[in-house]
């Protein structure tokens, strides 16, 4: 598959869940349009190890790991300030960290509901709110946050909070999008479902128009499209990222 070509030199990037799937595939495409990353993931090895392939890779480029968990305030402030002492500017941020849990709703445990919101949205708002304040100072930003068709227009399954926690982040970045666009800050939410690999829960393959599951680089590559100046119109959009199950 062939790269959408892309121009992100000078440009910095925060990805949070960046140490593996859709997370890692998003930094690492970033670095290959020319943005210097902050990789941030829970585990440090793993934010660190993809940092070590972007330095090596792409002469020139800095690339940090970092450990932290963005339903914690008090962790995405200082990451924040972290990032802009070593890399200077955010340009751009995509909160692709998340969680998953699969439960009917009747049996569903009230701390796995919080902790599926807190990671899922409330973490999706602490970098947008937080980072969004830098961008409204300086000169704009892009912010793309991952959802999930299972947020819309698709529930999962046994999943009543991963749900409903992906409707939100949906929601929440529409909002967002319309009360910092006058700031020079486009926001959009990108929605995948059936990427091999990344999902505990694929559907028959029957239910696909194009007949195979996705992978994280094609969902990489749709972020790249809304970082770039080739979707500097597009604000406040939810775009699927399914094979077309979506529109059945």
């Amino acid at each position: 598959m062939s790269n959408f070509q892309v121009n992100l030199s000078g440009k910095n990037a925060i990805v949070t869940g960046a140490g593996d799937g859709v997370g890692k595939a998003i930094a690492l495409a970033l670095a290959s349009a020319g943005a210097n990353i902050f990789a941030v993931d829970l585990n440090v090895d793993r934010a660190e190890a993809v940092a070590k392939t972007i330095r090596d890779t792409y002469e020139g480029l800095n690339a940090i790991g970092h450990r932290a968990d963005i339903s914690n305030k008090f962790q995405v402030g200082p990451l924040i300030e972290i990032m802009r002492d070593e890399l200077g500017a955010i340009d751009i941020v995509v909160n692709a960290a998340g969680a998953e849990n699969d439960e009917t709703l009747l049996n569903l445990d009230a701390w796995d509901w919080q902790r599926m919101l807190e990671v899922n949205l409330t973490g999706a708002f602490y970098m947008t709110q937080m980072t969004g304040r830098v961008m409204a100072d300086e000169d704009g930003g892009v912010i793309v946050n991952i959802a999930s068709t299972h947020g819309h227009p698709q529930p999962r399954p046994n999943s009543a909070a991963y749900v409903a926690s992906k409707a939100g982040v949906i929601a929440m970045s529409k909002e967002a999008a319309r009360e910092l666009a006058p700031q020079g800050i486009r926001i959009n939410a990108v929605c995948p479902a059936n990427i091999d690999g990344d999902n505990r829960i694929l559907a028959d393959l029957a239910r696909i128009p194009q007949g195979r599951y996705g992978t994280p680089e094609e969902v990489a590559q749709v972020v790249l499209f809304l970082c770039s100046d080739a979707a500097s119109y597009i604000t406040g959009q939810a775009i699927h990222v399914d094979g077309g199950e979506s529109m059945l």
